[in-house]
């Protein structure tokens, strides 16, 4: 069990609700968390820092805990060990340089026509939490951030999902790793044709992804799929009405503690 032990600073912000996919959309909730840029009083040494492709940095198999495990070495020139990786994704909060701010975002995926069976989430411009969280840092954006979601689907056969965009992304499905485009990039793409997957059709597995924003300038997040993922409730950290996330000190802290004890 993961305890968060240094307080945060107020913050309130509009938690996105899921609802029923109407018109050929899925919306799909997300955690977003902040991070301040190396060299910065208080910065990650991961954000803003190394550059280059970066593959091997996390586990081929994903933990019941839904955080992915830290398998970098020297090889991995982008990271800089577990205990600063494990910030990512949650982890007890380091004051200064995440202060464990959780902020709700929905992604909605469209059909490219109605009844197509395929959706798409494509922004190449992606800063979802521009001003928020500890700002943008003297940037254009808030480019230091990163990004998670939990889902599940019911696998029928010819699915496929294909991603392309910047900077790390990690795709498990049934908790196994299937795409990994980690490191400090430019937009890069990878895809996964479930039919190798070795599923069951008409079964129901968990789709878990996995994005961090680390450096300037530009981000991407596009994203094609003939999956129908299942529109999932408000992610970690939100409010159960929607309405706002406003936490002061070891508040934040309880509540993420609370759901992570759920997951588990």
């Amino acid at each position: 069990m993961k305890i968060l032990t240094h307080s945060v600073t107020l913050f309130a912000l509009a938690a996105a609700v899921s609802s029923p996919a109407i018109g050929g959309s899925i919306v799909l909730n997300t955690t977003v968390r902040d991070f301040k840029a190396y060299g910065t009083t208080g910065g990650h040494i991961d954000f803003e820092n190394a550059i280059g492709n970066d593959p091997g940095i996390v586990a081929t198999t994903l933990p019941a805990s839904k955080d992915p495990t830290y398998m970098g070495t020297v090889g991995n020139p982008t990271t800089h060990g577990a205990d600063e990786f494990n910030m990512w994704f949650g982890g007890p909060a380091v004051a200064g340089i995440d202060a464990g701010i959780v902020i709700p975002v929905a992604l909605t995926f469209n059909e490219t026509f109605a009844g197509s069976g395929v959706y798409n989430y494509n922004s190449s411009a992606f800063f979802p939490i521009d001003g928020a969280g500890y700002g943008n840092q003297g940037y254009g954006h808030n480019f230091h951030f990163t990004l998670e979601m939990h889902t599940q689907f019911t696998y029928q056969t010819g699915q496929s999902f294909s991603f392309t965009g910047d900077d790390d992304v990690w795709v498990y499905i049934n908790n196994s790793l299937v795409i990994d485009l980690g490191g400090v990039h430019g937009a890069e793409s990878a895809g996964v044709n479930l039919d190798l997957l070795g599923l069951t059709a008409g079964n129901s597995y968990d789709f878990d992804f996995y994005f961090a924003e680390r450096h300037t300038v530009g981000s991407n997040l596009n994203i094609q799929t003939s999956i129908k993922l299942l529109e999932n409730p408000v992610p970690e950290g939100g409010s159960i009405f929607g309405s706002l996330l406003a936490a002061v000190g070891g508040l934040i802290g309880l509540e993420r503690t609370l759901n992570r004890r759920r997951r588990r």
